[in-house]
């Protein structure tokens, strides 16, 4: 009996060993694959959001995102790019911002700020876990494309239609998720004016 019992303990060990081992290979085969995606995807999305526009690494940028960093807060900067034109000069920036306050969890924004005429240029939604047919709405035109033009001094939601440079029209039935956009595109203004602009 206590043989049988080792027998099919080390039985069960070297299945788990060659399990890991292979999670371990496949793992390593993908990792830089999906690194690769990610990447693309992130460049893709700062293209939609200052469009015409080429972008550069900002030399201090963990410096910047060390000194910003705010406790408490709902949201977080993740990445900050240098907007140029075609001669290297700076008009702008995007940079990547994540609430912490969506209903399914992180919702993750690229957002495009002009220094020329101090509006936001675009915005996109790069990930999140919102709710099919109500929350996931964030990711559609009729709601990003509404985010071009707007101040970037601050915005607002607001459930009975924009009506300023400053407001938004929140989803139909998704306050949370709306709140937490904003919440995230707050962060990436709050980061420009704060920390940018001033640099």
């Amino acid at each position: 009996m206590k043989s049988k019992f080792l027998k099919n303990c080390m039985a069960l060990l070297a299945v788990t060993f060659v399990a890991g081992l292979a999670l371990s290979f496949v793992n390593e085969i993908t990792k830089e694959p999906i690194a690769a995606a990610e990447e693309k995807a992130r460049q893709q999305a700062y293209e939609t959001v200052f469009k015409g526009a080429q972008f550069k690494s900002l030399d201090n940028m963990d410096e910047l995102l060390a000194q910003y960093a705010v406790t408490d807060a709902v949201y977080t900067i993740d990445d900050v790019l240098a907007a140029t034109d075609e001669n290297g000069n700076i008009i702008g920036y995007v940079m990547s911002a994540t609430s912490l306050s969506g209903y399914g969890g992180d919702i993750k924004t690229a957002v495009g700020i002009s220094t020329e005429s101090e509006t936001i240029t675009g915005f996109s939604v790069l990930s999140n876990s919102e709710t099919a047919g109500l929350g996931a709405k964030c990711t559609e035109d009729s709601f990003t494309s509404q985010f071009a033009g707007k101040t970037a001094a601050g915005i607002t939601y607001t459930k009975s239609g924009a009506a300023s440079d400053s407001e938004i029209d929140a989803i139909s039935g998704a306050t949370v998720t709306t709140n937490a956009v904003t919440e995230a595109v707050n962060g990436a203004l709050a980061f420009y004016n704060n920390v940018l602009k001033e640099g």
